[in-house]
């Protein structure tokens, strides 16, 4: 592939990002003033690409990473972060379409991978990780039906879980729904803060080889190697090249694979103390779009949802006031007593697939390239399966999952 690059670079979010304002820039990166040779070359600095370095760099590969804007300010300062190991496509209809086993794995990687957020997030003595449950409720009584058909797919599959009836949620959670899916596993992150951590982790004595404000203008693939060119005339020369370029993938494949989404998110001024709910669990539900709902580290609540079809960043962000009120609204009706106050809010720009599930690995049309594509609502977990399976290729080694995630699928 040769193509031109320049300007075709999305603007994926608008307003004032809550991680954004409250972490600033904790580091600062230099943009790339020189021709490099390197064996991988990492295009995507957010927090996917951040998580394939980490595990190449623990590898001893390697590698250089560069992005075209400040690091973290692409959909990683938008990410509202509920880590789930529930996919956007429930598991008893996953089974109906990949199989029983395939699905069972693919959401059994989601719950691994928030352990191994986990021990990364110890290393680093980040403050942004809690771990949580997860609540899913019926937002409609029709719901019901299927969703207890997912508890039972749950529980099979060997996740923790119980059931609540009506009155039970209300008694233990205080808002109405008509029944709801407890899991034990489940966790809030900052991702923001995380992907700046990760950026920071090398070997001693090597450099961070991480640039950015390095906007790539044309890419070279060929049998033998990748050579991309910057918008200020610099070559990189790799072997490899990994795509970790998020929902602007739609600028590098021409398979449709990714429906555009745009998000709205709100949180809250900050209370004195905590008067929260039950467990401060990550809340959910069954409406399409469907709402959720966290806390924060430092007293707030965050709220989320009411998606639209992704047409342009101009319609997408005039309906920020009205998604505001709209937000505001559902979480105060959810929690009278909460007296939600919105302080900070935005949109993001994410995507969707039919499966619910990412594309991770290889693209034919595109010799030695490789995609780290963590889509939907559980995005970052997907990121962790996808540095996993991409260090085990680069180093020659087999990988059993790779299949679940692949463009042949």
């Amino acid at each position: 592939m040769s193509k031109s690059l320049i300007n075709k670079y999305m603007n994926l979010k608008a307003g004032y990002p809550f991680w954004l304002v409250k972490n600033g820039l904790p580091f600062t990166f230099p943009k790339l003033d020189h021709d490099v040779e390197t064996d991988v070359v990492i295009m995507g600095a957010g927090i996917s690409g951040a998580l394939v370095r980490y595990y190449l760099v623990n590898a001893g590969i390697q590698c250089t990473t560069i992005d075209a804007r400040t690091i973290g300010l692409g959909s990683t300062s938008a990410s509202t972060a509920l880590l789930q190991y529930e996919i956007d496509v429930p598991l008893y209809k996953l089974t109906e379409m990949i199989g029983k086993e395939n699905a069972k794995r693919a959401y059994q990687l989601c719950g691994e991978a928030i352990d191994t957020l986990e021990e990364i997030t110890k290393g680093f003595k980040l403050d942004g990780f809690k771990k949580r449950k997860s609540l899913y409720y019926a937002a409609y009584k029709k719901d019901v039906s299927w969703l207890k058909k997912e508890y039972e797919a749950r529980k099979e599959a060997g996740f923790k879980v119980r059931w609540l009836n009506e009155d039970e949620l209300k008694d233990q959670y205080g808002f109405k729904g008509y029944g709801a899916i407890v899991s034990d596993k489940a966790a809030e992150v900052d991702a923001y803060m995380l992907t700046h951590c990760l950026l920071q982790h090398h070997k001693k004595g090597e450099d961070l080889n991480v640039f950015d404000r390095t906007p790539v203008t044309d890419i070279k693939h060929s049998k033998n190697r990748v050579v991309l060119k910057t918008e200020s005339g610099h070559t990189i020369k790799a072997n490899k090249l990994i795509y970790a370029t998020g929902y602007e993938v739609v600028n590098f494949i021409d398979k449709d694979i990714v429906n555009l989404l745009s998000t709205y998110a709100v949180v809250s001024e900050q209370y004195n103390d905590r008067p929260f709910w039950k467990d401060e669990v990550l809340i959910w539900n069954t409406a399409d779009p469907y709402l959720y709902v966290r806390t924060t580290s430092d007293n707030r609540v965050l709220v989320g949802g009411r998606d639209e079809d992704f047409s342009n960043p101009a319609k997408r962000d005039k309906l920020i006031d009205r998604k505001t009120k709209q937000l505001t609204n559902d979480i105060n009706k959810m929690f009278p007593n909460l007296n939600f106050i919105p302080e900070f809010t935005w949109t993001g720009t994410f995507g969707s697939t039919k499966d619910g599930l990412p594309y991770i690995g290889p693209y034919k049309k595109l010799p030695n390239g490789y995609f780290s594509l963590g889509f939907g609502g559980n995005g970052i977990t997907f990121s962790v399966v996808g540095a996993q399976i991409l260090c085990d290729l680069l180093q020659g080694k087999n990988n059993g999952d790779l299949s679940l995630f692949s463009f042949d699928r």
